[in-house]
């Protein structure tokens, strides 16, 4: 992809930190199922990739207190970086992309866009929903409307699940922002009252909906994402290499791989049909009203 340098994101670098506290501290939340669920079914490998959505952690007590920056632009916690400089750049373009992609979306169905932050981090930190640990995976935390990412991950989809590239990291990204619109809409709100009055397996498919809805989304920033000269950012090879993240994260694929065996009542993501079916349809539309996969 061609992006800018996003210098007016708001990027946090906490790489250089040590913390985290313990990876789970007891009850739920949002669909707070989804993390033990992960657990108990696929381990650690499993959750790695499955945390490709959004996690509603126990509260620890005063999780939020580390999230003081304030302002647009690149912060940088206390301690040394441990990014890359390609991985320094990548992060808040990707990020400022999506912002000004849902800004104007926002604008022109009369309503405010209230950009996210982004945190990247190693190992462990706290977050608005608790502990988040690199093990989960990206997430997007609704408490503190941010996105947590430790940018192992992108070593893990390339190298165990064959699915390299800039696009490909990019979709994560914009899927995680993507379950920031749905907390803006209300969508997240809907989905946890729902899932509350369901039994297990209608539980899971509200959460599937809800993760087919975030590719969406996804698609469609990228089909309307710019280059600094205005021209499409999206080159030759991109798409190829998002549907290949999705369907190396599908959770039959990924059951498949862990258990041999495909229980698709406990699919709590998408198969990975459904999850490029999604990706391509907001690819295709760059419409997100074409996103209608969420069952709340």
């Amino acid at each position: 992809m061609r992006l800018g340098d996003g210098n007016d994101s708001d990027f946090i670098d906490r790489t250089g930190q040590s913390g985290g506290g313990s990876i789970l501290g007891g009850g739920g939340g949002m669909l707070g199922l989804l993390i033990p669920l992960i657990l108990s079914r696929f381990g650690i490998v499993g959750l790695l990739i499955l945390g490709l959505g959004y996690c509603a952690l126990s509260s620890l007590g005063g999780g939020g207190g580390l999230l003081t920056g304030g302002g647009a632009g690149t912060q940088q916690a206390s301690g040394q970086s441990r990014l890359s400089p390609e991985m320094t750049r990548f992060l808040p373009a990707v990020l400022s992309s999506t912002d000004a992609v849902w800004t104007d979306a926002f604008r022109q169905s009369g309503t405010t866009y209230r950009e996210p932050k982004l945190v990247a981090y190693t190992g462990g930190t706290q977050t608005g929903c608790g502990a988040g640990q690199a093990a989960m995976g990206p997430f997007y935390c609704p408490s503190d409307s941010n996105i947590y990412i430790d940018p192992t991950f992108f070593s893990e989809l390339t190298r165990k699940f064959g699915a390299p590239g800039d696009f490909a990291a990019a979709y994560v990204i914009a899927h995680e922002v993507g379950h920031h619109i749905q907390n803006l809409e209300g969508t997240l709100d809907k989905a946890q009252a729902a899932q509350a009055r369901a039994g297990e397996a209608a539980g899971n498919q509200i959460q599937v909906g809800v993760e087919l809805q975030a590719d969406c989304y996804a698609g469609v920033w990228a089909a309307n994402a710019k280059a600094p000269d205005g021209t499409r950012a999206l080159e030759p090879g991109d798409v190829e290499e998002g549907l290949r993240a999705a369907e190396a994260i599908g959770d039959d694929t990924l059951q498949r791989q862990a258990q041999g065996a495909v229980v698709p009542e406990s699919f709590t993501h998408g198969s990975s049909a459904q999850r490029m079916n999604a990706l391509r349809t907001g690819l295709e539309s760059g419409n997100p009203a074409s996103c209608n996969f969420s069952k709340v």
